[in-house]
């Protein structure tokens, strides 16, 4: 009996894997102690119960907690530094020193005004709410001094008008603080009671609508009686901190007290002491210090004077005797001036950084030296085996013969001579054509019109200024030309293109041709400094920091340091009114150097501004003049320059300036004639980077005259014969998207037969790229002058127009 055997389709069942199925016992009994590569070599990470990591979790959110709370504390309390408010109206019909005048409650705590007796600036000590303020403010229309004041101010209390909210010098004040970064901000609304009853809450309701727009979720204060006030200064001192990096990572201090000794050598320079409380980092001696708007110098000492503003003054016993009370009062201070003079720090002059800002360059570095005589003959040989010329002989000829045979591949054909011509008669008929067309364009703008005159018309053109509207106009057609042809020049007739761009290149491909960043360098560029590795160096300064403990004044301290070399303009420019700030530097941080920043256009500026114009930069704690190129912002090593600031992209904008470590926010202005300084970009700085790339690229234009299958005959690029045999290497392309090259020239007028890969449109205008690197003009000044203010009158945040100059009154 024959057995059975199974078919092709019966059923398979899966085998059993019972080894995936093991407990994790079993396992590591059978790996006999094995480890996998990846435990290895990462950190075993220790498993824990669900009961520890509830209690982990826990365990972290109360350390968060208790730093939110021990920073809100600090801030404003007695081992801190005050807190500083920054007042800022932002319409004209509020009444700053109505406002200050609420907030200085005597019945809240103790008010200390300042020693010029100035009521926009003064210190409130409260002991009931263990807190204490140092209030400031500022005209939106003053700009340098509210951006200066916002970089140091830990809140900005902004005043806003019960109708229109800002105006439009508020607008634009809110703009620029927007874009260099807002500390935590409160907003109050003063004025709104003396609106009728039944107006008061539409009017409320109106403001808040159009606030969102800035300031979306935001409660609005009142600030109208002494109550309110009250509650303002609750929601101050109880509010959360939001923090600007750029200053969290460094030490600075706003000067409450300044003193000038000059030198014995030199009147106009001297020792500059300033007083202030230390916020942010450490301050150290031996670190340069930078006064925002003058410049980086260097500390001699600190020294720690008893605080002029303690919240818990020492507590003396009621006298019967007023007149013991104030000689008890007095010898107590002259006691605690004399025990609080303390030297903290000396500079030591091995340690403290130097202020040497470039490198003095060796003009004898990139000498070199005469060859010797085995480097010479090496070359000659190499010259003679170079000059060797391969060519097909009949067999049996010489050496001497073979030279005297020409190569057949050098015979040029008779295929040139066909296409030679004359084209004078063509180009005298383009000459006559374009003189009529002249003629009858000069015919058409000699008409004669009657106009009545008027006595408005002629104040008005008494303030235009005739020739900056011509160079204004000229700046808009250069835009709109860049905009309608990029990069396209007319080749000049007078001068050869192989001498007018000689220092220009072709390139087989932009994004992936080779270009040696250290090539053809400029003499600038031995004069700055660079890094081996700028984010590796970034990230280690910034962890020193954080870990490292550094010997100086601790933050919250009153010290006065000692600034040498300081110019005596310095002190004048306090004594006028204008806030002193000082920033100690991180390393490195005055030396030269490349620095990139990403901007965007300001949507509210629309005037052309073109590269390598003198601009303002307002960039993290330094402001400065200088002449920037601007490129695109891409992810290649090559970025081709732009020729203007687009409004459509952001944009890379290269400069010469002193190295400041990013985060920090850029903003871009540019003076006017009449000394206003208007916002033209935004945006932040990008990285510290000589070696990054600017490459200009030019566009030569031809126009086909004669066209074949894929031959084609191309004028009006070159002008001579020579130039289209220096230019033949590079390729062509066209605006249709043909590509091609030179394959000989015809004649002598610059006219050249090309060959592409299809046949060309009569319409088509044949291109030819080049590119060459260029490099920032070297045009840095500290120096920025103060701009004019810019004031408006009472009008809506919506309207745009233009500023006047005004004094505000408060009504």
């Amino acid at each position: 009996m024959a057995a059975h055997r199974p078919g092709p389709l019966k059923q398979q069942n899966k085998a059993h894997k019972g080894g995936r199925h093991r407990g994790r016992g079993s396992a590591q009994r059978d790996g006999k102690g094995r480890l996998a590569l990846k435990t290895l070599s990462k950190k075993v990470r220790k498993e824990l119960s669900r009961v520890d990591q509830r209690h982990r979790a826990s365990q972290l959110r109360k350390q968060k907690k208790e730093a939110v709370l021990a920073e809100k504390r600090q801030l404003g309390g007695k081992d801190g530094p005050p807190h500083q408010v920054l007042v800022v109206p932002l319409h004209s019909r509020i009444c700053l020193p109505g406002a200050m005048q609420l907030l200085q409650d005597r019945d809240t705590g103790t008010v200390h005004l300042n020693e010029l007796g100035n009521t926009q600036s003064f210190m409130l000590l409260c002991p009931r709410l263990k807190h204490r303020w140092f209030f400031t403010s500022a005209r939106p229309g003053d700009l340098h001094t509210v951006l200066d004041m916002a970089k140091v101010a830990d809140t900005i209390l902004f005043l806003l008008d019960p109708l229109e909210g800002w105006d439009s010098t508020g607008d634009y004040c809110l703009s620029c603080l927007f874009a260099q970064g807002l500390p935590t901000y409160t907003l109050a609304v003063q004025g709104i009671s003396g609106l009728p009853l039944k107006k008061q809450i539409d009017a409320r309701k109106k403001l808040s609508k159009a606030v969102e727009k800035r300031f979306p979720h935001d409660k609005l204060l009142l600030l109208d009686t002494q109550q309110e006030a009250g509650m303002l200064l609750r929601q101050l001192a109880n509010q959360k901190q939001q923090h600007l990096v750029f200053r969290d990572r460094r030490a600075y201090l706003f000067a409450h007290a300044v003193d000038f000794a000059p030198s014995e050598e030199n009147n106009l320079v001297g020792t500059l002491k300033i007083s202030g409380y230390v916020r942010g980092q450490t301050m150290n001696v031996n670190r340069l210090l930078h006064i925002v708007g003058h410049g980086d110098f260097q500390m001699k000492q600190i020294d720690a004077p008893g605080d002029p503003f303690p919240l818990n003054p020492r507590g003396i016993k009621p006298q019967k005797d007023p007149d013991m009370a104030m000689e008890i009062c007095a010898t107590d201070t002259v006691d605690d001036m004399e025990e609080g003079l303390k030297v903290l720090m000396r500079a030591d002059p091995d340690r403290q950084e130097s202020l040497q800002a470039e490198v003095i360059p060796d003009p004898m570095e990139g000498e070199q030296t005469w060859p010797t005589e085995e480097e010479l003959s090496e070359a000659k040989d190499f010259l003679k085996e170079s000059s060797k010329v391969v060519k097909k002989v009949p067999k049996g000829t010489s050496s001497y013969q073979a030279e005297w045979i020409l190569d057949g591949g050098s015979q040029s054909g008779g295929e040139g001579d066909e296409y030679e011509y004359d084209d004078m008669e063509h180009e005298d008929f383009m000459e006559e054509e374009s003189q009529d067309e002249s003629g009858e364009e000069e015919e058409e703008e000699c008409e004669t019109m009657t106009v009545g005159e008027s006595v408005h018309d002629d104040l008005y053109d008494e303030k235009v200024d005739e020739e900056a509207e011509a160079k204004m106009l000229e700046k808009y057609k250069q835009e709109r030309l860049e905009e309608m042809f990029p990069d396209e020049v007319d080749t000049p007739r007078d001068v050869a293109a192989r001498i007018r761009f000689q220092k220009y290149r072709g390139l087989k491909s932009f994004r992936t041709s080779p270009w040696d960043p250290k090539e053809n360098l400029p003499q600038d560029y031995a004069r700055i400094f660079q890094f081996q590795n700028f984010t590796n160096t970034r990230k280690s300064i910034f962890k020193e920091i954080e870990e490292k403990e550094v010997e100086g004044a601790e933050v919250g301290w009153y010290v006065t340091l000692h600034v040498s070399e300081v110019p005596v303009s310095v002190v004048e420019c306090f004594r006028q009114g204008a806030p002193l700030i000082a920033f100690s530097l991180l390393p490195h941080e005055q030396k030269m150097s490349v620095l990139n920043m990403v901007v965007r256009r300001d949507p509210g500026n629309t005037e052309p501004v073109k590269a390598k114009e003198e601009l303002i930069f307002h960039c993290g704690f330094r402001r400065f003049r200088a002449s920037p190129l601007f490129s695109q912002h891409t992810a290649a090593d090559k970025h081709k320059l732009q020729r203007f600031l687009t409004a459509d992209m952001a944009l890379v904008v290269t400069v010469y300036a002193p190295i400041t470590f990013p985060p920090a926010s850029v903003l871009l202005f540019k003076q006017k004639s009449n000394g206003m300084h208007s916002l033209i970009a935004t945006g932040h700085l990008m990285s510290v980077d000589p070696d990054r790339m600017v490459i200009k690229r030019v566009v030569l234009s031809g126009h086909p005259f004669k066209i074949f299958t894929k031959m084609a005959v191309v004028r009006y690029m070159f002008f001579n014969r020579e130039d289209v045999l220096w230019f033949k290497p590079v390729e062509l392309r066209t605006k249709w998207g043909r590509r091609g090259h030179i394959k000989e020239p015809l004649g002598t007028h610059g006219h050249m037969k090309c060959s592409f890969d299809g046949k060309l449109k009569s319409q088509d205008t044949v291109l030819m790229n080049l590119y060459k690197r260029v490099f920032p003009k070297w045009t840095y000044d500290p120096y920025v002058p103060e701009p004019v203010p810019w004031v408006k009158s009472t009008t809506s945040a919506s309207t745009k127009g233009t500023f006047s100059e005004k004094n505000i009154n408060c009504k």
